[in-house]
């Protein structure tokens, strides 16, 4: 039985308190359709620019990628699926998936579906991907967002090769409504309370059977059926490629950057000291770098930035930007770690030697830690250290795992380590992209967190604590700072 709905919430804040005070637990399933998660490509013709078959099977992936896709244009899809793809290597194709998500796919992942997912997941949730797309296009996706059931068009292979058909019946209209119904019988879910969100009118027969659907940027039919239904109905912002304007105020940036940082070395150079010429170079140069993209802070527990000190600042790191964007923040007497490749980019790189970065080889471990045991000594001077403790930029707001390199440090230096919680920033610069977008970045520092009487045998369980703080303040963001 599909239970009685309430008035469907119409907008995503409501939609998670409505989550949270809902029905809880695992036989709940949470499921999107790969459309409601990512935003689509459009015409295959706009990625063609080579013929060669790799490039050809690229566009293929990725053009079929779209929102609202209709029944001809999935069509198409499989007669191309069945002309290109056949006599591949699956092993092959999954190596493509992987590039393409890390080339292009992930830029365009709508944050507000990666927060109804840990939503659903704070609530016990079972979430699963459905698509009638292929493995190759989805699941590097699924692995990024921390999906582990997905639902998709299995292609037949003879010993690891693909054919070019379909391994059973696709996952279009009624194809993927029955994929969900076996797997809700198979996993004990209760699927008259489960969540479905979906985009596309080929989905309404999925969309019938559970007890709260969703349509997320629905195409014009759906949201004709949504209305006249009263489901609920969820607009996420379309993720748009760089504008002409955009290209211009990132250049305007770094020339200001490198502009500011001189301004502020010539503001300091009277009293010669290294120290306060760097922090004025950080603080020129940061502002404005920051006022020439248009980018805004919006900063809640400032207070922690100032005091204690010295510490250790660990942030997220997702956008290039955060090198900006850290040092405005926490204001001086700070310095960092970074990776050597950085020490190559003819920008930050000296810059950052200039403010006493200290760059390691995350290559080789041996001369990592021997590089690290300076900063023991920068510490114990009363300079304060900020450090990305997931190692590398990610690909979503994901957390990724924390590495215990920058705990030790503090707690041989005998100072707190300051969580640094950075929102949005993937948003005004996408990872693989040097170009800036105009916006607000919200980041929240957290209280300080003594690590003085931390046991080493309980050194990956403290250190997992702290990485959920970041996935909770994400979830549950606070008031900024008046």
């Amino acid at each position: 039985m599909v239970e009685q709905r309430p008035a469907a919430p119409t907008d995503l804040a409501a939609a998670i308190a409505a989550i949270r005070s809902g029905p809880q637990g695992p036989e709940v399933a949470a499921v999107f359709d790969f459309a409601a998660v990512v935003d689509g490509f459009g015409p295959l013709s706009r990625w063609t620019f080579r013929r060669d078959k790799s490039r050809i099977t690229a566009d293929t992936l990725l053009g079929s990628i779209r929102n609202g896709l209709t029944d001809g244009e999935y069509s198409r899809f499989l007669q191309q699926a069945m002309r290109i793809l056949a006599e591949q290597p699956e092993d092959e194709l999954d190596e493509l998936g992987t590039l393409l998500f890390r080339r292009k796919i992930y830029g365009h992942l709508y944050p507000e579906a990666w927060q109804l997912i840990r939503t659903h997941e704070a609530a016990g949730h079972t979430v699963v991907l459905a698509t009638a797309l292929t493995r190759f296009q989805v699941e590097p996706a699924a692995a990024e967002l921390g999906i582990e059931h997905v639902l998709y068009t299995r292609m037949a292979t003879t010993d690891g090769v693909l054919t070019g058909y379909a391994d059973g019946k696709t996952l279009w209209r009624n194809g993927k409504a029955d994929a969900v119904r076996e797997f809700a019988a198979a996993h004990g879910l209760d699927i008259g309370r489960s969540y479905v969100y979906a985009d596309s009118i080929a989905d309404l027969p999925l969309l019938s059977v559970v007890g709260h659907p969703v349509a997320v940027n629905p195409e014009r039919k759906l949201g004709t059926a949504a209305a006249e239904q009263n489901w609920q109905i969820l607009t996420f912002r379309s993720r748009q490629p760089p504008r002409p304007i955009d290209y211009l105020r990132t250049v305007a940036g770094f020339a200001g950057l490198l502009a500011g940082a001189l301004l502020g070395v010539l503001s300091k150079s009277y009293t010669r000291q290294r120290r306060k010429m760097a922090d004025a170079l950080m603080a020129y140069g940061t502002g404005v770098t920051l006022a020439a993209t248009g980018i805004r802070l919006r900063v809640s527990g400032a207070e922690n930035a100032r005091a204690p000190r010295p510490a250790v600042f660990l942030f997220n790191h997702q956008s290039q930007f955060d090198v900006i964007i850290v040092p405005k923040v926490l204001e001086g007497g700070v310095t960092g770690i970074g990776k050597k490749e950085l020490t190559k980019n003819p920008i930050f790189g000296p810059l950052m030697r200039f403010v006493g970065v200290t760059f390691i080889d995350r290559a080789n471990t041996t001369q990592a830690k021997a590089a690290l045991a300076p900063v023991v000594h920068t510490l114990r001077g009363g300079l304060s250290i900020a450090v990305a403790p997931e190692g590398t930029r990610s690909y979503t707001p994901r957390i990724g795992p924390f590495k215990k390199g920058a705990f030790h440090i503090a707690i041989q230096a005998g100072v707190p380590v300051i969580p640094v919680v950075i929102r949005n920033a993937g948003e005004i610069n996408w990872r693989n992209s040097m170009v800036a977008r105009k916006g607000t970045v919200d980041v929240a520092i957290l209280d300080p967190i003594d690590v003085g009487s931390w046991d080493a045998n309980d050194m990956d369980d403290n250190v997992e604590a702290v990485r959920q703080l970041y996935t909770d303040t994400l979830l549950n963001w606070p008031s900024p700072d008046r």
